[in-house]
């Protein structure tokens, strides 16, 4: 059977997360819907799953279909049927060995603080709204400390039987010069479950004077979710990008 790749985003607040759940709008239930009014039914895999409210600028899925397909025709046709919610920025077939998770070297997540006094309400579902003044080299100070292999234990919702263990490949927080935000930008092999948005409200308690940079290791040597600040709201997050070379 033919396997083929999906590039997609989307924005993710009126979705449930990315996975299917019964009785609940997620993204993957909406796009299943419409592939199978062309392939018939078929098993998807994707890159990396989204929470509820995170959104998805390069989302990968891939799924094996008995038939061969028109791609252009295809994703023209998923677009009219998913909505302006989701876009489907291609369709190509790929080698039959291609999955969207396994195949994957890394993935690279951004998160957006609007940090002034009163927000824009016309971006509300796309940042944090931080209104306290935040010390932008305090929170690099901080962020430098998740470089590398370390257990995240305490920044993650751990899942039973699998590994807390992650390899941060790269990270910064930097301030955009079109609107101001700050934006934390963080590489991956991959991650667990609400690690980027607890590392980021690390970081913020950080930049507020709340948390000493230094106390990061000792935050990560515990390995204990109580001993870190909670996770930054999710609206802020984006799946910007997967990396498969």
């Amino acid at each position: 059977m033919p396997t083929y790749r999906l590039d997609l985003g989307y924005d993710g607040s009126g979705f449930h997360g990315y996975a299917v759940q019964a009785g609940l709008r997620t993204v993957q239930a909406v796009l299943e819907e419409a592939l199978f009014k062309i392939t018939g039914p078929v098993q998807t895999t994707v890159a990396g799953r989204t929470d509820a409210g995170v959104h998805a600028r390069g989302q990968v899925v891939s799924f094996a279909c008995e038939r061969e397909l028109d791609e252009d025709r295809t994703a023209r046709s998923l677009n009219k049927m998913v909505r302006e919610e989701i876009v489907i920025r291609g369709c190509r077939m790929v080698p039959d060995e291609f999955n969207a998770r396994f195949s994957a070297r890394s993935r690279t997540y951004r998160y957006r603080v609007a940090n002034v006094p009163l927000l824009d309400p016309l971006i509300r579902h796309t940042v944090w709204h931080v209104r306290d003044p935040l010390d932008l080299s305090r929170m690099n100070m901080a962020a430098g400390h998740f470089i590398g292999l370390h257990d995240f234990a305490s920044f993650c919702r751990k899942a039973e039987g699998r590994s807390t263990e992650r390899s941060v490949l790269s990270l910064d927080w930097a301030r955009d010069p079109a609107d101001g935000h700050l934006v934390f930008e963080i590489t991956a092999s991959s991650f667990c479950r609400h690690m980027v948005r607890s590392l980021v409200a690390v970081c913020v308690d950080a930049g507020r004077e709340k948390l000493e940079p230094e106390a990061v290791p000792d935050i990560i040597a515990v390995r204990d979710r109580s001993a870190a600040c909670g996770a930054a709201p999710p609206q802020g997050l984006t799946l910007w990008e997967i990396s498969y070379e």
